[in-house]
């Protein structure tokens, strides 16, 4: 990542005495943290794999990871997205050259769809978490902030918060930083990841999930390659409200001056709700900023 990519900034912020590192994941050019594992994922395929394209299904984040990685990698790519997803996320996966697909997020399988297009493609399907490559690659985040906390002088990583969908990313980062704990954070209703990390079983969401901003976090069901990883070293699981994600946008505005969508801030609304604590070696994961500016600025103007 580091031959592309220099390493997204490093914040910190006092909690009760302690002070706390904030990766900011949002700035990354394409706004989410996704385009580390699209890449690793992309430069893994051999020149044969490259001519025949390349199929992924996501909401926005990782459709823009996978077309920016494409694109600089000469890589046809089409984007399986839900009619519904934003608008901002919809235009920057075109802007980057990628084909877009729609399908109905509440009838349509995504998964099937996709892989249907890449079998009579001949097309490589790229999920957005259930992949070794895509795991890894994303957690070379852990690695740049591991490196970017020592620098500081801070402790290194003793506690990561981190924003769960899939699980992808949080999977990568409990690989890349073994001897810290890992806490996931969903929306409330939609912490699937949670139920079966205490369950010990994948636990699907089940039917008629709350609505959510968090468009990015709107997985039904994660995959047994990221439990697998995040069961085996202990990770726990919370869920946040949807007016704790709010808030926490707003607090990431106002204090640090960052935009951060709905779903890359549940982690920090974990922090600022107190489901978790402040505590030496924290860091929290802000995975992303791709906000539709309508609904962003309701929630800016707390309406």
């Amino acid at each position: 990542m580091a031959e592309i990519l220099g390493p997204t900034p490093l914040f910190t912020h006092r909690f009760k005495g302690v002070e706390v590192a904030f990766k900011a994941e949002s700035l990354q050019p394409m706004g989410a943290f996704k385009v580390r594992g699209a890449w690793h994922r992309l430069t893994a395929l051999d020149e044969a794999a490259r001519a025949r394209g390349v199929v992924a299904f996501s909401s926005g984040n990782h459709a823009q990871g996978v077309a920016w990685a494409a694109k600089r990698l000469g890589i046809a790519a089409t984007i399986v997205m839900p009619a519904d997803a934003p608008r901002a996320k919809r235009e920057g996966t075109l802007a980057l050259g990628a084909e877009v697909v729609d399908y109905d997020r509440a009838r349509e399988s995504r998964e099937t769809i996709a892989g249907r297009l890449a079998e009579a493609r001949g097309a490589t399907l790229v999920p957005s978490f259930d992949d070794p490559w895509v795991i890894e690659g994303q957690g070379s985040a852990g690695i740049e902030a591991a490196r970017q906390m020592a620098e500081r002088g801070l402790p290194a990583p003793a506690h990561v918060v981190v924003p769960c969908g899939g699980g992808g990313l949080a999977a990568g980062l409990t690989l890349a930083l073994p001897e810290a704990r890992v806490t996931v954070v969903e929306p409330e209703g939609w912490d699937d990841m949670r139920r079966s990390l205490e369950a010990g079983w994948i636990e699907p969401v089940g039917d008629h999930p709350p609505p959510t901003a968090c468009d990015a976090l709107q997985t039904t069901r994660v995959s047994p390659l990221t439990f697998d990883v995040l069961a085996r070293r202990g990770a726990e699981g919370v869920a946040v409200s949807e007016a704790e994600i709010a808030a926490a946008q707003r607090w990431a505005a106002e204090t640090m001056r960052l935009v951060v969508e709905p779903g890359g801030a549940v982690a920090l609304a974990a922090l600022l709700a107190g489901r978790v604590r402040a505590e030496p070696g924290g860091l929290v994961i802000l995975s992303g900023g791709n906000v539709d500016m309508a609904a962003y600025g309701r929630v800016l103007a707390g309406a």
